[in-house]
């Protein structure tokens, strides 16, 4: 995982990767959760089901390239199976492929276990080596 990023970005542009991912997470479960509930044939509800999960994946931070690269190709077949309006699955597809070129930043999962690891090394004591 960490190959896949040059850095995991901290300060301002951490918060920046955060909100895009908690938007466009949050509008997968919500779309998801819609479609779910309105009683549509397996593959649709394969779907919604894939949209939550993508979702809660995304807004956590985990897998963030796959998750990102999920929530492309869910923005597509959205527009293919339902035909709405394609505007929502344009900004939703842009927004996934963002996080999945840039990375989730500093405040997500994928950060904590995959970033940089500071490591301490003690000086020995007595003299020192020449």
């Amino acid at each position: 995982m960490r190959r896949l990023f040059s850095n995991f970005a901290g300060g301002w542009a951490a918060f920046g990767l955060l909100l895009i991912r908690i938007v466009a997470g949050a509008s997968l479960v919500v779309d998801g959760k819609t479609r779910l509930h309105s009683g549509q044939p397996i593959f649709p509800l394969i779907l919604s089901v894939l949209a939550i999960g993508d979702g809660a994946v995304l807004v956590a931070g985990f897998w963030t390239p796959l998750a990102g690269f999920l929530a492309i190709a869910l923005s597509v077949s959205e527009i293919l199976v339902y035909h709405d309006s394609p505007c929502p699955c344009i900004l939703l597809a842009a927004m996934g492929a963002g996080v999945a070129f840039v990375g989730p930043g500093a405040f997500s999962i994928d950060a904590l276990l995959f970033g940089l690891k500071k490591i301490d090394i003690e000086k020995l004591e007595g003299p020192p080596h020449r």
